[in-house]
């Protein structure tokens, strides 16, 4: 299984970014898919997951902001990001579940596959 993440770079606070991340090997329309991101000196955080099922789950601080979604046809997860903050700085990874057909997760050890992470700097 292989996750390759795209779509980083720099934009001033309120611009947008696209995330991409190709998967091979796993079946995103079988596995739960996700985005977690680690901002410089912190832990790795949940940002987004969708399930099997398509549902969409978001942490608070982004919600409203940011749009996870996948191409199942091209197995491609993708990450809309708008009205980007200084705090949203980090580096973003994809990742996929470890258990098909399961339920959705915030919990990073129920990933077992991440991509390479890609690097989204905001500024003010």
């Amino acid at each position: 299984v292989q996750l390759q993440a795209s779509g980083g770079g720099l934009v001033q606070a309120g611009g947008s970014l696209r995330l991409s991340c190709a998967v091979s090997g796993r079946t995103l329309g079988a596995y739960g898919s996700g985005w977690f991101r680690q901002a410089p000196g912190k832990e790795r955080e949940f940002v987004s997951t969708i399930n099997w099922r398509g549902n969409e789950y978001y942490t608070d601080s982004v919600k409203g902001r940011f749009t996870i979604s996948r191409d199942n046809a091209k197995n491609t997860l993708f990450l809309q990001m708008n009205s980007l903050k200084p705090e949203d700085t980090a580096v973003y990874y994809c990742a996929v579940q470890r258990e098909y057909y399961s339920a959705s997760s915030p919990i990073q050890e129920d990933y077992d596959y991440w991509g390479q992470g890609t690097l989204v700097t905001v500024s003010s």
